[in-house]
């Protein structure tokens, strides 16, 4: 895949260092990466973005981001209150095709949901990646209401017949409990597509080294890891019906 769209099932589920684990893991593998950040919100001119912490965690990337805007909203209400442009999908879709062609891989990490708005016409990350025809992994978190927030996310992309290429859990704890324990199973079954990976919880306070080396074996092979799904399931969900 040329170009990989990374959604999450709401905010603060681990997007950003689950993008940051993709990049690494291809960038181990000698692929040339690139992270573009279509719209940062809450951030200030001078502060680090999610696509600068991309590169500091996964290393040698490019990153790009296309706007940005200082309140902690969504892009179009930032956008509007900011008195910026907004951005829209087709600048997201031409920007990451033309990093497709200088590079390996493309990754494109969204604001907050699938269906966040970029714009006040509605333009939404989803038709960034309808217009791309590209892949969508989506980030969840592990525990109670996730299931819900999942399945909705998924629908919506078989909905606009849109490749959902799997479920990344972006912060697995370290004491799971039931709920968590029995969504292993659960997650796969209501996105109808794999579990294709589980970040340890606080990866990305990690020494940027052993990030870079652990990477791979948080993601399932699809996105170039060792991890695999039947032996992390029968080590973490003992105990779960």
């Amino acid at each position: 895949m040329a170009v990989l769209v990374i959604t999450g099932t709401g905010t603060e589920v681990g997007k950003t260092v689950t993008t940051a684990a993709v990049a690494a893991t291809a960038v181990a593998a000698g692929r040339s990466v690139a992270v573009l950040k279509p719209a940062q919100t809450g951030v200030r001119p001078d502060e680090r973005g999610d696509a600068d912490e991309v590169a500091r965690l996964a290393g040698a990337v490019t990153t790009l981001e296309l706007a940005r805007y200082p309140e902690p909203l969504a892009p179009a209400t930032a956008a509007r209150r900011a008195s910026l442009p907004p951005v829209r999908p087709v600048a997201v879709a031409e920007a990451a095709a033309k990093l497709a062609t200088e590079h390996d891989l493309v990754l494109v990490e969204g604001a907050g949901g699938l269906l966040v708005r970029f714009d006040d016409e509605g333009g939404t990350l989803a038709d960034a990646a309808s217009l791309l025809d590209a892949p969508v992994l989506v980030v969840a978190s592990a525990g109670l209401g996730t299931l819900n927030t999942t399945e909705l996310t998924a629908r919506e992309l078989r909905r606009r017949g849109l490749d959902l290429a799997g479920i990344v859990i972006g912060s697995w704890p370290d004491s799971p409990d039931l709920a968590s324990r029995c969504n292993l199973a659960d997650l796969p079954l209501v996105a109808e597509a794999p579990l294709l990976g589980a970040l340890p919880a606080g990866a990305g306070a990690f020494d940027v080294t052993d990030f870079r080396a652990d990477a791979p074996s948080w993601l399932a092979p699809r996105l170039g890891g060792g991890w695999n799904t039947h032996t992390f399931h029968s080590t973490q969900a003992a105990g779960a019906p």
